[in-house]
């Protein structure tokens, strides 16, 4: 199998390295004549932990050369790999004049091949830039995406530093695409990389890396707050963290990590204003830790968006304590939405197997009291007739009682817990999926 790599930056420098290492035929293409001569010289383009020797043994070989001319590349390849630059605008948007340049050549020499060839998009790029991408080359090519060509999204995970370890050992390799038999090859071409495939929507595929590496400037900026209230009352801040790392059953783990409805409880919003309170009284400023409650404030407004904007006024809310399993509901975020909607004249029916008036006690009684006095008023103790009746139906909790659920037709079904038993209902809607 023959590859050609457009861009030899250092993506496009590290990936020719790590190909022809594996044993692949590649061919580079770029526009700069000092990238296209150190590679024809067995150098590498960039400085780059091992890199010199991956790319002066694949041209030893025979395996690795460079050239501007892109219509021999594409002409003599099976799959292109897109790895050119995606600069950032002044106004903070991507330039993807390069990219779609690419899509142009190569559709203008897909026009004179009668192969079908797979095209890679490794460049970091928004949803959406995967489409427009196979649209040019279709109208450059007169080709048809997926009977004369493809377009894959195949995201990079690479550091600096250590990026020829990081193509053979990454967490995962993401290929997003839609022509199944491509999938196969662009995953076999990976066979060689330690790590799990993934075979994904093309969207998904395009966003991953920005989620990735915005949380990782989310936790660099978490890291640093917390050593900022560390330092002004005294604390090693290391120590810490060091101790927060060490709990990968919920700090370090996928456990939080599912889109959904607002966080609640006893624990969570009282330790979160503590913590705040803390750095307020040591005159702070704190933007990442200050600004979690509102996000969570605007999630809970979103729930309550959704069912106001459906129009109807007979709802019944399956699950009101802030998770399964329990009767609490200190904090749980749906009794805000509850309050809000009793205050505009919803009519409201709850239902939750684990809440019993008669068993609320201290500060879980006080709470619910002071934000829902009629509570009684509106509690069922079963399900089926209530969804008859309702015009809306909102999943609030993963209870287990809920899967299954016959739900009449011409219904609002609303999950903030993602059933995805559900999900092929006429009128269903997730909060965020």
């Amino acid at each position: 199998m023959k590859i050609s790599i457009f861009g030899l930056g250092y993506v496009g420098c590290v990936s020719m390295g790590c190909l022809a290492n594996n044993g692949y035929d590649v061919t580079g293409v770029d526009v700069s004549d000092l990238k296209v001569n150190l590679i024809n010289d067995g150098k590498p383009t960039i400085i780059e932990k091992d890199i010199d020797t991956l790319i002066a043994e694949g041209h030893k070989k025979g395996l690795v050369r460079a050239t501007k001319d892109y219509r021999e590349a594409v002409l003599n390849t099976d799959i292109t790999i897109v790895a050119v630059g995606t600069p950032s605008t002044r106004e903070g948007h991507l330039n993807l004049e390069y990219i779609f340049n690419t899509a142009k050549q190569i559709g203008s020499v897909l026009k004179e091949k009668e192969a079908f060839h797979i095209v890679a998009i490794r460049s970091t790029v928004l949803p959406g830039t995967n489409e427009k991408y196979g649209k040019i080359i279709e109208e450059y090519s007169g080709k048809k995406r997926n009977v004369g060509f493809t377009v894959v999204s195949n995201p990079e995970f690479l550091r600096e530093g250590s990026a020829v370890e990081d193509y053979y050992h990454p967490s995962v390799t993401v290929i997003g695409g839609d022509h199944p038999e491509s999938l196969k090859t662009m995953a076999k071409v990976y066979e060689k990389v330690h790590a799990p495939i993934e075979i994904v929507d093309v969207k998904v595929a395009e966003l991953i890396k920005y989620v990735n590496n915005s949380f990782h400037a989310l936790k660099i900026t978490f890291a640093n707050e917390v050593g900022n209230i560390c330092k002004s009352i005294g604390i090693d801040s290391h120590q810490v963290m060091r101790l927060f790392g060490m709990d990968t059953k919920l700090n370090i783990s996928t456990y939080y990590f599912k889109p959904g409805f607002a966080y609640g409880g006893s624990c969570l919003p009282k330790d979160l204003k503590a913590l705040k309170t803390l750095a307020h009284d040591n005159y702070l400023k704190l933007p990442v830790i200050e600004n979690i409650e509102e996000s969570n404030t605007i999630q809970k407004k979103l729930g309550l968006e959704m069912i106001e904007n459906k129009g109807k006024k007979k709802i019944f809310i399956l699950g009101i304590s802030f998770k399964p399993g329990t009767d609490d509901l200190r904090y749980s975020p749906i009794v805000e939405v509850i309050e809000s909607l009793i205050g505009k004249g919803y009519d409201i029916r709850l239902y939750d197997k684990n809440v019993h008036l008669s068993k609320l006690m201290g500060e879980n009684k006080s709470f619910i009291m002071e934000k829902l006095p009629h509570l009684a008023n509106h509690l069922v103790g079963e399900i089926e007739d209530n969804l008859e009746w309702a015009d809306i139906i909102v999943l609030n909790n993963k209870e287990k009682d809920f899967e299954g659920l016959q739900i009449p037709k011409q219904k609002h079904l609303i999950d903030f817990a993602r059933f995805e038993s559900y999900m092929d209902y006429e009128g269903y809607e997730g909060i965020n999926w």
